[in-house]
């Protein structure tokens, strides 16, 4: 299989899974959200948290900040980062209201928190999270390439400038999020990005990276014609 440099990153909620993904060593950290969480039905925030850092100690893990009032995000991202030193607190780039969080960002990343900023979709954007964060201070910048993609837009350029503005922080790194293919691994690979997020689906589908297309045609000509066996079609 294809060497690459980027980092790969799980991307979900399943503790279990998370676990396993971590005793394979098939992935270099791991992020998750609220809305992953909800989905897999996590009913206690903290106790999923501290299921995962109990087996996953080295690894970076990101945990992400879930109120809309700002003086309270500071209060839950100071509990989360305190749960262990592998944790990343993921910090979304406005409120609901669309209240910029690039101050709370500048005076966590300040006290050493390691921050993850997440949701954002323009280079304006991370232009100003840019100036905010601590040179210093480990942490990553989450540009949601794949949701770029789906307004029609090439997100590759907008990465490779990403790089560029990123580049006075040495220990910042930047995050391909919310991939929708493989393709788009090689994409954030060869235009340098540090880190790439993959879910389980996605994951699972690394073995096809680089097979002969006859093979694969072929291959899917049999389940078209597996599938319509099975079902007892009949013309």
């Amino acid at each position: 299989m294809r060497k690459f440099r980027v980092e790969i990153w799980g991307d979900g909620a399943d503790a279990e899974s998370m676990i396993r993904a971590h005793a394979e060593r098939s992935v270099q950290g791991f992020t998750t959200n609220p809305t992953l969480m909800r989905k897999a039905g996590v009913e206690d925030y903290e106790a999923f948290a501290r299921k995962v850092l109990a087996k996953v100690t080295e690894l970076p893990v990101c945990f992400e900040v879930f109120s809309d009032d700002i003086p309270d995000m500071e209060r839950q991202a100071r509990k989360i980062a305190a749960w262990g030193p592998n944790v990343f607190v993921k910090i979304p780039i406005t409120n609901t209201r669309g209240e910029s969080c690039a101050p709370l960002v500048g005076r966590l990343s300040k006290d050493g928190v390691k921050i993850n900023v997440t949701a954002m979709l323009s280079l304006e954007q991370l232009r100003e999270i840019a100036k905010a964060l601590s040179p210093a201070v480990p942490s990553i910048a989450s540009l949601f390439a794949g949701r770029v993609a789906d307004t029609g837009l090439d997100p590759v350029p907008m990465m490779r400038e990403a790089l560029k503005i990123l580049s006075g922080l040495p220990r910042c790194k930047l995050l391909w999020a919310s991939p929708r293919e493989l393709l788009n691994l090689v994409q954030a690979d060869e235009c340098g990005c540090h880190i790439i997020t993959l879910t389980d689906d996605l994951r699972r589908k690394m073995p096809l990276l680089g097979k002969d297309l006859a093979e694969l045609s072929l291959d899917t000509v049999k389940m078209f014609y597996g599938d319509a066996t099975k079902a007892g079609y009949r013309l």
